[in-house]
């Protein structure tokens, strides 16, 4: 059987630490762990199942930090999960079957990912099935590094995976605007790089497309073209934030 590292990044997750590394146990042979100088016990709780731990500090793309876990790992297959996030048994019982059997035809595979929003999770929207590349060929895997969602980059072929992982990304409607602000402060900063480099012209066309066009497009193509009025209430909400990012993000990179 193939050695599986589980590998992640954390900064201040000592709650939802714990359920993630139980759901992986019966697969990882090993756990590499990158904390970002967290003030809680997270690193206590990492190393009280066997986690190499490797403290750092916390930068706003925490990628850096799990590019980190992932170089440290030594294990053949390397399956990357944030901690608010939780294998299924189905997922796990997949992935063993996935690298006992592996003809060396993928170097990583897709994972679908239920997210869990104000009372359900998103099923519509397009927020199901979420495809994350998080089961990778160790040594096949690297990020970009340049923005907080990016995907990992996997040389050679990819695999989906039918098992769904689950997410609880916010323990209620403060802790998702807190995470929601700290993404737009990201994203404004990108704007603004992105901006620096264009016309008068195109920065006004730029300006009118983030106040009015992209949210609009967006709340309408969430809503009506991937059907999130079946989530009600809890897809509604989560359509207009998502909408309302790109008229905040834009306000706010004038100020960075």
């Amino acid at each position: 059987m193939p050695k599986i590292s589980f590998v992640t990044s954390t900064f201040n997750e000592e709650k939802n630490l714990p359920s993630c590394l139980d759901s992986v146990k019966e697969l990882a042979d090993e756990i590499t762990l990158v904390d970002g100088s967290s003030r809680d016990k997270t690193v206590e709780i990492a190393k009280e199942y066997g986690a190499k731990v490797k403290v750092t500090d916390n930068p706003p793309i925490f990628l850096i930090n799990r590019q980190k876990a992932i170089d440290m790992a030594t294990g053949d297959w390397l399956l990357n999960l944030d901690a608010d996030e939780r294998a299924t048994t189905e997922l796990i019982k997949e992935i063993k079957e996935v690298v006992k059997n592996d003809d060396k035809k993928f170097n990583g595979y897709f994972i679908p990912r239920k997210n869990w929003f104000l009372g359900r999770f998103l099923m519509k929207g397009g927020q199901y099935p979420d495809y994350q590349l998080r089961l990778y060929r160790r040594g096949k895997v690297h990020f970009e590094l340049k923005d907080v969602h990016e995907q990992a980059i996997v040389e050679g072929e990819k695999g989906y995976l039918k098992s769904s992982m689950l997410h609880y990304p916010y323990k209620d409607f403060p802790a998702y605007l807190l995470k929601w602000r700290r993404y737009n402060d990201v994203f404004a900063t990108q704007i603004k790089e992105n901006f620096s480099k264009k016309s008068l012209f195109a920065k006004l066309f730029g300006g009118l497309d983030y106040l009015l066009i992209k949210p609009a497009w967006w709340f309408f193509w969430t809503q009506i073209r991937h059907k999130g009025i079946y989530d009600l209430w809890s897809g509604a909400v989560f359509s207009f934030f998502s909408a309302l990012r790109f008229p905040v993000s834009y306000l706010k990179s004038f100020s960075k």
